[in-house]
């Protein structure tokens, strides 16, 4: 068994747990290590004849750690059965007492690749088959967004009322909120408050709430390894119940573009030249009548400027921190410039 950080993970205490919810038991095999798109840990390991993947929060937790891996078991269980590429919860434990601190869940391996880190073989010579991966993005969220959310038992789970109402004005807050950053000089963004004034003014009067991913991009997604089908999302880090079309704007706004790849997070895949128009990608989730039904897909164009908006807001908080020496400067330059090309794309989509 390779060698854990016992204050990471206790397989004594892992063992003792497992037992009492009835897993199967025995000596833990193949202990692995996984790295992800996030500061949460994975540790894949064998038991009793069955694989698992133990998520757990960082070494250090955070504020909010613990909150958000209860959250993610809730709606990660919630989906389970509903056609939704998902990884399968198979117990959780919400309770930070038993492991050093830490919240906890096991859920099934992925059986996939990660196309922003590598394209293996068939993927990597066939451009229909990366075509159809692209495709298979908006249909995979399409899935998620066909989810009755009340029926599967997330009718309290967030705030749906107002969502769309409150997005300009939380994020101008949170952006006014980086000035008390010692040495931060402010957003140095162009047009921001005409970008802010067009969202308001062009705010989608009505629309149906359901579960959203919150940070759905192809990064986020694992592919199968014999062809196009998405195996699973993953890191539900963000998930709340919202307005499910702005996953799908968020997948807009970091969509692989000629000439501009400074906000797509797609990597070997999006270098292949093969992904579909951002255009298909809305005619492919449009497929699903129970995904777009009481959605009005022909505001979608508000949606990514919103995921571009929110998504450069998010990123300049780094740039400010740099400021502060709380990150690095190379990084807090590298993303405000992801900011500006975030807000050149909300531009240029606000122009047709």
């Amino acid at each position: 068994m390779e060698q854990i950080d016992p204050a990471l993970v206790d397989f004594d205490v892992l063992a003792r747990w497992m037992d009492g919810q009835g897993l199967p038991t025995g000596p833990f095999e193949d202990v692995t290590p996984l790295s992800g798109g996030t500061q949460n840990i994975l540790i894949r390991f064998r038991r009793g004849g069955e694989s698992y993947v133990l998520r757990r929060g960082p070494k250090h937790l955070r504020a909010r750690t613990n909150d958000v891996l209860r959250r993610e078991a809730r709606v990660l269980s919630a989906l389970d059965g509903t056609g939704v590429p998902a990884p399968r919860v198979l117990a959780a434990c919400p309770d930070e007492s038993v492991m050093n601190g830490a919240v906890f869940y096991l859920m099934t391996p992925v059986e996939g690749f990660n196309a922003s880190v590598s394209l293996p073989e068939p993927h990597a010579s066939d451009a229909r088959v990366q075509r159809e991966m692209g495709l298979n993005a908006a249909r995979a969220l399409s899935s998620l967004g066909a989810v009755d959310h009340a029926a599967v038992g997330l009718g309290d789970f967030g705030k749906p009322e107002g969502f769309l109402e409150r997005q300009v004005g939380r994020w101008m807050s949170e952006l006014d909120s980086y000035s008390a950053l010692d040495g931060y000089p402010g957003p140095d963004i162009p047009e921001l408050d005409k970008v802010a004034g067009w969202l308001d003014d062009n705010r989608p009067t009505t629309w149906r709430p359901g579960v959203m991913h919150g940070d759905y991009h192809l990064a986020n997604l694992m592919y199968s390894f014999d062809g196009p089908r998405v195996a699973a999302i993953v890191d539900w880090e963000m998930c709340t119940i919202g307005d499910p079309l702005l996953d799908l704007g968020w997948l807009l706004a970091t969509w692989p573009e000629p000439g501009d790849a400074s906000t797509s997070l797609a990597g070997p895949l999006g270098d292949g030249g093969a992904l579909p128009a951002a255009a298909d990608l809305v005619t492919a989730y449009a497929e699903r009548a129970d995904a777009t039904a009481g959605r009005d897909l022909s505001a979608i164009t508000w949606y990514a400027v919103l995921a571009c908006f929110k998504l450069g807001i998010v990123l300049e908080g780094t740039h400010a921190r740099a400021f502060a020496g709380k990150a690095s400067k190379e990084t807090g330059d590298l993303l405000h410039s992801i900011t500006l090309s975030l807000f050149r794309r909300a531009r240029a989509f606000i122009a047709g």
